[in-house]
């Protein structure tokens, strides 16, 4: 009977270098409690608004409006990274969240969610700047923070009628 070949469970000494930098790698994948991803959410959401949006949201949105959510995560990998909702009220909210690319880095994105006219869904508008954060709002004054509705080309992601199955409802 041939003997089995075994590969020993860690192939280096435990107090070579490898295993020094094996442990730094360990913890650098230990991506934290959902918590702590919350409260850096709500932190990174918080700065960003009191950096970028001085003048209006800075004013209007209290740092601790904000909720945080932990990352999504499919199979020990991120799908979505954490982020923090804020309610502006009439329906309107703020959501945050960091871009994450190999190229860029991180950044930040911060859209407006918006209640469409038609009252089944929303429209949401990513916000760069200050200023067209102002602009958006101007437009939406008129129908009292509600994005218009275009039975053409609807983009508030409306909730369309289920199909009947087999001719029943």
């Amino acid at each position: 009977m041939a003997d089995t070949l075994h590969t020993p469970a860690r192939p280096y000494d435990p107090h070579s270098p490898l295993a020094y930098l094996m442990e730094l790698a360990a913890e650098a994948v230990d991506e934290g409690s959902e918590e702590e991803e919350r409260d850096a959410a709500e932190t990174t959401a918080a700065h960003l608004v009191y950096r970028v949006y001085t003048y209006s949201l800075a004013q209007a949105v209290d740092p601790e409006t904000w909720q945080g959510y932990p990352a999504v995560r499919e199979h020990r990998t991120r799908r979505f990274e954490a982020s923090a909702v804020a309610f502006l009220g009439g329906g309107l909210w703020l959501h945050h969240t960091l871009r994450i690319a190999e190229a860029d880095g991180a950044s930040d994105v911060l859209t407006l969610i918006v209640p469409c006219t038609c009252g089944r869904g929303y429209t949401d508008i990513v916000l760069d700047t200050e200023d067209v954060l102002i602009e958006i709002l101007a437009e939406l004054r008129p129908t009292h923070g509600r994005s218009l509705h275009d039975d053409q080309t609807p983009d508030c992601h409306s909730v369309q009628a289920v199909p009947p199955l087999g001719g029943h409802r």
